[in-house]
């Protein structure tokens, strides 16, 4: 944006209701930062949305203008795509509001909303969709990759619950997309990223869920790892589908269950969630109780709003972060010796590595009913580097990669685009699968220009004229 005549700046804010930060603006660096402190990017103008008509304004300024553009809602993803470096980032993270139908169990969800803010209104009616893990997380761009969360096993990824959606397209209008208008649209963007738009609304549908479910941890010796891990596996191939389990290998946090002696130690962690009455989950969960000798464990009735924020103190935001991941079918014995062997040089006391566990209801869709075309994953593994200091960069990051490379052979070739760091864009091929050259067709209509490239970008094939 070099070059631009202050005046035409002055004309393009004077059309907007949300505030504009440019860099010598108060506000400016707060508006710039986002969850992974890795990204340092600096913008030439941050406009915090009122609502759509802002949203609409700031593309059409962007396009006709050739300004480079991001999108930001809940700044979380791993990538930074929420900002860029001399452009335009359209920042709806006030646009926020949600509304519930109880009675057609519909949720209206703006594109700033977080998990938290869902969660908050959906379950004053004891209502729920599947989300994610972490409670600052924006709804949007969970959903435009796929979403999948403790919920998944009973009631599919977060893009088997849309039902509709309103995008602001390249060419600066509003469509409102569904299954039976612009279908090929909103096929789209359930999976595809933020290839084809501003997602300003979505409309969920909604599953009796709590007020509380049954949730806690069991929490093993990283020396039983081996015996855990395969007992996991032979589980997790019988479970029911209102029974998520999934596996975490990290440094024992200070949680109050557990011996102080055990915290800072390696240790393997199984997180429990059920939609079940207490005392057939206590049931259904009684055989994890005995795949070793744990240091402590803390199962029971929980909030369902509390347990989707009992991660959030391991995932605040200002760490430095870089992830590499793989899908994966199942657990063989490589990919579990593999597992170990990296969980047992973590270079960081925040580092882990998870199994987050998918299957039931979400592998029930055929892999072309959505973008997200992963049907056949059990899990998606996370190699998770997090640290604070600078100075750890190349050791966390090496760790991450040498992970990755190793576990390789035993995966399923694919990846979770949500997953994907900034330098991964020859994995855009395995986050899409057989449905790429389909998203390529959607993005050659609605974005030929390839506006919304501060992505995991889908070239468009073809240039408009």
């Amino acid at each position: 944006m070099t070059g631009m005549k202050n005046e035409v700046i002055d004309d393009f804010k004077s059309t907007l209701r949300g505030q504009m930060f440019q860099p010598n603006d108060s506000g400016y660096e707060d508006a710039r930062q986002i969850w992974n402190a890795m990204i340092d990017r600096r913008p030439a103008m941050i406009v915090r949305c009122a609502g759509a008509a802002d949203v609409m304004r700031c593309v059409a300024f962007a396009r006709d203008h050739d300004v480079p553009l991001a999108v930001r809602g809940g700044g979380h993803n791993i990538a930074g795509n929420a900002v860029c470096d001399g452009g335009l980032v359209i920042d709806v993270s006030a646009m926020k509001a949600v509304c519930v139908d109880p009675e057609e169990r519909r949720a209206h969800v703006e594109g700033g909303a977080t998990l938290a803010d869902f969660d908050h209104e959906a379950q004053a009616y004891g209502l729920a969709t599947p989300l994610g893990i972490n409670s600052t997380t924006g709804v949007a761009g969970l959903t435009l990759g796929g979403g999948f969360g403790w919920l998944s096993r009973k009631y599919g990824l977060t893009v088997d619950n849309l039902i509709s959606a309103e995008i602001i397209t390249a060419d600066a209008k509003r469509l409102c997309v569904s299954a039976t208008a612009h279908p090929d649209l909103f096929w789209a963007i359930r999976g595809g990223g933020g290839n084809f738009g501003v997602v300003t609304r979505f409309e969920f549908q909604l599953h009796p869920v709590g007020p509380e479910i049954f949730s806690g941890l069991i929490v093993y010796p990283f020396e039983q790892a081996r015996q855990v891990l395969t007992q996991y596996q032979a589980f997790v191939n019988q479970m029911p589908d209102d029974l998520s389990v999934w596996a975490v290998l990290r440094q024992a946090p200070p949680l109050p269950f557990l011996p102080a002696e055990v915290h800072g130690r390696n240790v393997v962690v199984l997180p429990i969630f059920s939609t079940m009455g207490m005392e057939d989950a206590r049931r259904a969960v009684e055989p994890l109780r005995s795949f070793g000798q744990p240091y402590g464990e803390h199962m029971g009735a929980t909030p369902y709003a509390a347990w989707q924020q009992a991660f959030d103190p391991l995932l605040t935001a200002g760490a430095r972060n870089y992830w590499k991941s793989h899908n994966f079918a199942s657990l063989n014995e490589g990919a579990i010796d593999t597992v170990i062997e990296y969980a047992g040089k973590l270079p960081d006391p925040q580092c882990d590595i998870f199994l987050g566990l998918i299957g039931g209801e979400a592998n029930r869709a055929a892999p072309d009913a959505t973008a997200y075309p992963h049907r056949n994953v059990l899990y998606a593994m996370n190699v998770h580097a997090r640290w604070t200091e600078p100075s750890k960069d190349s050791a966390c990051i090496a760790w991450a990669r040498e992970f990755f490379a190793a576990a390789a052979p035993h995966a399923a070739g694919s990846v979770y685009i949500n997953f994907m760091t900034q330098d991964e864009g020859e994995r855009i091929g395995e986050a899409y699968g057989r449905n790429f050259e389909r998203l390529m067709r959607v993005k050659n209509e609605y974005d030929p220009q390839n506006l919304f490239r501060q992505n995991q970008n889908i070239k468009p094939s073809v240039r408009a004229a």
